[in-house]
C-alpha cells in the first residue's frame, strides 16, 4: 500500500513547434507557432492539449484537446476554431467501434449534430496540430521502404489545408511512403527518426502538395520537422521539448 499523500503515476512532456514559410518573398519568415502538453498515463493511454496560432491573413486559432487509448486508438476529442480573429466554431468529438460523432455549434452552420460509419474503430484523426501529425505515421509498414501506402479512412475535423472550418466531421484517405531512418538536428536537439512524405490525400475537396515529416524512432512518434511543397511552401520544426513534469 502507498501512504504517499502524492500521486503521480502519469508523464508529462511539453514541446513548442515553429512554422515559417519557405516561399522566396518570405524565407524563413515565421507565420505560426504551436505549444502542446503531453500526459501519459499510467496505462499507456495518453491526451494531448495543444494551442495552435497561423498568422498568415486570415489569420487561424485552434485549441484541441485530442485523447487516445493504450493502443493509440483515437477516443474523443474538443476542438475550438477562431479565423480572423472571430469565433469559428467548436465542437466535440467521439470516436467508437464502427462510428464517430460529434456536437458542433459553428458561425456558419449553427448546431450540428453528426454521426458517420467507420471501419472498425476509427484508426486516426485529424485534429490539424502539427504535433499530432505524426501520429498518424504509426499506421504504415516501414518494411516498405519508398512504397506509396494507402490508409483509406482518415477522420478530420476539417477539410481545410489549415484545419479552419467547422470543426465538423469529415473523410478522407492518406497516401505515405516511408523514405527510412535518419539523424536528425533541429532546434530542440538530435534525435534518431523515421522520414515519411504523405504524397496525396484522396477524398479532400483540393489537392494537398507533398509533406515531409521527420519524427522520433522511440515509440513516442514526436514530430521533429516537416516540410510542405507546391502553393503552400511552408517548414515546421520542433524547438523546444522538455519534461513538464516539475
Amino acid at each position: 500500500m502507498n501512504d504517499s499523500i502524492l500521486q503521480r503515476d502519469h508523464t508529462t512532456v511539453r514541446g513548442r513547434i515553429r512554422y515559417t514559410s519557405k516561399k522566396p518573398e518570405r524565407l524563413d519568415e515565421i507565420r505560426g507557432r504551436e505549444w502542446y502538453s503531453i500526459n501519459t498515463y499510467a496505462d499507456g493511454s495518453r491526451t494531448i492539449i495543444v494551442h495552435t496560432e497561423i498568422d498568415d491573413r486570415p489569420s487561424v486559432m485552434r485549441d484541441a484537446t485530442y485523447s487516445l487509448d493504450k493502443d493509440w486508438r483515437p477516443t474523443d476529442c474538443f476542438v475550438r476554431l477562431t479565423v480572423d480573429d472571430k469565433f469559428m466554431g467548436s465542437g466535440w468529438f467521439k470516436m467508437a467501434d464502427g462510428y464517430v460523432e460529434c456536437e458542433t455549434h459553428t458561425a456558419l452552420e449553427g448546431r450540428v449534430t453528426q454521426r458517420m460509419d467507420t471501419d472498425g474503430w476509427c484508426k486516426s484523426f485529424q485534429n490539424h496540430a502539427i504535433a499530432c501529425d505524426a501520429w498518424h505515421l504509426r499506421l504504415f509498414d516501414r518494411s516498405k521502404v519508398g512504397d506509396v501506402q494507402e490508409l483509406d479512412e482518415l477522420i478530420l475535423c476539417s477539410p481545410d489545408h489549415r484545419g479552419a472550418t467547422g470543426p465538423m466531421l469529415f473523410k478522407a484517405g492518406m497516401h505515405i511512403k516511408y523514405l527510412g531512418e535518419e539523424k536528425v538536428t533541429v532546434e530542440a536537439g538530435e534525435f534518431d527518426a523515421y522520414h515519411f512524405q504523405m504524397v496525396s490525400a484522396p477524398g479532400l475537396p483540393n489537392p494537398h502538395p507533398d509533406y515531409d515529416i521527420w519524427c522520433t524512432a522511440d515509440g513516442e512518434w514526436t514530430f521533429l520537422k516537416g516540410g510542405v511543397a507546391g502553393y503552400m511552401q511552408t517548414w515546421y520544426e520542433l524547438v523546444e521539448l522538455y519534461d513538464g513534469g516539475e
